[in-house]
């Protein structure tokens, strides 16, 4: 079985929201070529307009510094109409009124007048960068997603290419359903990011993730799922990731340990998770925290009509052997203060746990530790790390899930998730 990311919500926006709006692509368009320094800056290099269109190429600056853009464009087409004009006269003449169709939210004509300017061959190298840059946000804000990936390409060749840019061209590949350019593109964005101290976007690791999905790659769904976590740590994605780590794991220790990362991210949601995860619990000897569990399940309205008498069956069992074992905690902890092995004070570490005494928990679990000669280090170390999570000391939960990597024959799957667990601690 594979798993969609269309299950939990994570499917990739199909608009360019939050990688390009239209106010950026028009703040993009008089990045450092605008109207009414063009006249100087060209003047510099010896270049003018010719005086053949002077009188109306000096109308146009007026109505362009004024805002009346289409009096602009008038002025421009009586200037575009005389005969005898330089490439020189030609690109200003078409960048000037590419700049005034952007402004009356003309995008087609734009375009075409500022591809115009470029092909005359007359823009300074300067000036070829601002219209490229100009005619990518065009391109990206109308869905032109070839032109899109051509112009950012030339930017990114030339070296003026942001990491937004480089998303930009990622999402256009993805939208063109060229998930192996949009994968390189996307960690090209991702390492620009990281390089220019910025957080990668979300929207990144989802277009990779999709098409995983698409493809029923769980395999390479997982390490975009660990990016994502590192990166908000939504319970969302832990549940994805998780279901896809239980599908593959035989072993009831191991599955516990994923239930416990499930429902200690939050991302346990369905009644039967709850259910499964209480009966193990009790199959460890910890009816407790299995009574916490199906608690919850039901107080969060999990628990669905079929499964309620078997859900109360359970409960009603996991109570009275709780109760045993809180009648029985003095005895237990007296036997394990006595014995020199370490097994019945990790025991009894566990069982405070569940009655929601952390700080004893960790009091017997360290004691236990330091002992040794325990049967299952690996829960010792999460049993530890979660009493200090649930009082709030992060550093020392942190250590506490450091020290399963000196658990022998630990599951590679157990340690890869609560060490991911730990690197989330604290946000």
């Amino acid at each position: 079985m594979t798993h969609s990311i269309h299950d939990v919500g994570h499917r990739p926006a199909n608009s360019w929201t939050g990688l390009l709006s239209l106010g950026l692509m028009l703040a993009v368009v008089c990045l450092g070529f605008c109207p009414q320094s063009a006249f100087s800056a060209d003047k510099e290099k010896g270049q003018q307009i010719s005086r053949v269109i002077a009188k109306e190429m000096t109308a146009a600056q007026k109505d362009l510094q004024a805002q009346q853009w289409a009096d602009a464009l008038k002025n421009l087409d009586a200037a575009e109409a005389k005969s005898g004009l330089t490439p020189f006269d030609q690109k200003t003449i078409a960048y000037f009124k590419g700049f005034a169709n952007v402004k009356l939210g003309n995008l087609k004509a734009a375009q075409a007048s500022f591809e115009k300017s470029l092909a005359t061959g007359a823009a300074s190298a300067e000036d070829k960068a601002s219209i490229t840059r100009t005619l990518f946000g065009i391109a990206a804000s109308t869905n032109q997603f070839q032109k899109t990936i051509d112009y950012g390409k030339e930017m990114s060749d030339a070296g003026s290419a942001t990491p937004n840019d480089l998303a930009i061209i990622a999402q256009s590949y993805f939208q063109l359903k060229d998930c192996k350019s949009a994968g390189a593109w996307v960690d090209k964005a991702v390492a620009a990011s990281r390089k220019a101290g910025e957080a990668p976007k979300e929207n990144l690791f989802l277009f990779k993730l999709q098409c995983a999905s698409d493809a029923g790659d769980n395999a390479a769904m997982v390490p975009v799922l660990n990016e994502l976590i590192r990166l908000n740590n939504k319970s969302t994605y832990w549940n994805t990731l998780l279901r896809i780590e239980r599908q593959e794991e035989r072993d009831d220790h191991n599955t516990l340990m994923l239930y416990r990362v499930m429902y200690d991210t939050g991302a346990m949601t369905v009644g039967s998770d709850y259910i499964e995860m209480a009966q193990l619990l009790g199959d460890a000897a910890l009816p407790a925290e299995a009574q916490t569990v199906l608690e919850k399940a039901i107080n969060g309205g999990l628990i669905k009509e079929e499964q309620k008498e078997r859900t109360n069956r359970l409960l009603n069992s996991f109570k009275t052997r709780a109760d045993a074992d809180k009648k029985g905690q003095a005895q237990l902890n007296a036997e394990a203060t006595k014995n020199p092995a370490g097994e019945l004070d990790v025991k009894l570490g566990e069982v405070y746990y569940g009655f929601g005494d952390y700080q004893n928990a960790v009091t017997a679990i360290n004691r236990g530790l330091q002992k040794g000669q325990i049967k299952h280090q690996d829960e010792a170390y999460v049993y530890l790390g979660r009493s200090q999570v649930a009082l709030k000391n992060t550093a020392e939960a942190k250590k506490a899930f450091v020290g399963l990597k000196s658990v022998p024959n630990i599951s590679p799957r157990v340690l890869r998730l609560w060490e991911l667990y730990a690197e989330t601690l604290g946000r």
